[in-house]
């Protein structure tokens, strides 16, 4: 029975399933993060920081494996991912962030995995099956109710929801443009490169960083090296890793359980109390991303997987 032909299929769908769950994790702890080292650090010079120490983890990770250059058919992906996700991305979801209450950004930035869904069934040729767009659509109410639970009173501005929503827009432009490069590059060679372009983006911000650096408190230093460590090295890798296994769209629907685990870490962590609707918003979130990633029952013998794989052979490029 281990011989089956559907044993590697199973064994690949657990293997991104647990590298899709570690990134959920570890980008719903940089939200815990991200308060305290901007206290210390302005956007840009704490996601210049971020990338930094991303990059050199991940070059020490590439240099003890020996990876190469990505093939010259990959690059396209990886420079726009490494613009829009690791740079645009991180500097305007920072600044949003500290114009707009955290209820209002994480409202306004879950707009991201439904532009994922539409640009990756334009671009990628994703397919749109009802179940993914149901548990989007619970999981999609689930973020506007934990963000209108927690949105406090008078704490937005306009310039906080346009960066909030343009972060939403590069996040979703950096995830569709990483998918046809994941055809011929490995998550690791992606993810390196990306946060390279990323940081090379971010370089306006050095003298800030040095600047602030100096009179920052350890903690928010070390906050700012655990994401780049964390949340970016490791968390964009295996997010890599389970986006080249799956569609765009469903690894999108996936992220709809950040806010669930926001809301339990900012309890554990911060002492913030969740109130009843936050909770019944983030068990809303969970019980989405179940569905979007449950599969009808297989018809005529041939798994879901299998119907799953064609599009990621599209050789188009477009988080």
């Amino acid at each position: 029975m281990n011989n089956s032909p559907a044993a590697p299929a199973r064994r690949a769908e657990v293997l991104a399933a647990g590298a899709a769950t570690v990134t959920v994790v570890l980008w719903a702890s940089a939200f815990v993060s991200i308060r305290s080292a901007g206290e210390a650090y302005s956007p840009g010079a704490l996601a210049l920081g971020r990338l930094l120490a991303g990059a050199l983890t991940l070059g020490v990770i590439c240099l003890l494996r020996r990876e190469t250059w990505p093939p010259r058919s990959a690059w396209r992906g990886i420079g726009i991912s490494g613009v829009l996700w690791f740079g645009f991305y991180m500097v305007a979801l920072n600044w949003g962030e500290q114009q707009v209450d955290a209820g209002t950004a994480a409202l306004v930035v879950n707009i991201g995995p439904v532009l994922i869904a539409l640009l990756g069934a334009r671009l990628l040729g994703d397919p749109m099956p009802p179940r993914l767009l149901a548990g989007m659509a619970v999981s999609f109410a689930g973020a506007v109710t934990v963000g209108l639970s927690m949105s406090g009173e008078g704490g937005s501005s306009v310039l906080g929801v346009v960066l909030c929503l343009l972060a939403a827009v590069a996040y979703a432009g950096g995830v569709v443009a990483q998918k046809p490069a994941l055809g011929s590059a490995s998550p690791l060679q992606v993810t390196t490169f990306g946060c390279l372009v990323g940081a090379v983006v971010c370089l306006p911000f050095a003298g800030q960083l040095v600047q602030e650096a100096a009179q920052a408190p350890a903690s928010a230093t070390l906050n700012m090296v655990y994401l780049g460590v964390f949340p970016t090295a490791l968390a964009f890798t295996t997010w890599a890793y389970a986006l080249s296994r799956t569609t765009a769209s469903r690894m999108g629907a996936t992220t709809y359980a950040v806010p669930a685990l926001v809301v339990l870490m900012s309890w554990l962590f911060l002492g913030e109390v969740p109130g009843l609707l936050t909770l019944a918003g983030g068990a809303l979130c969970l019980a989405g991303v179940a569905v979007s990633r449950s599969r009808a029952a297989a018809r005529a013998g041939v798994p879901g997987a299998v119907a799953e794989r064609r599009p990621e052979q599209a050789p188009d490029s477009a988080r």
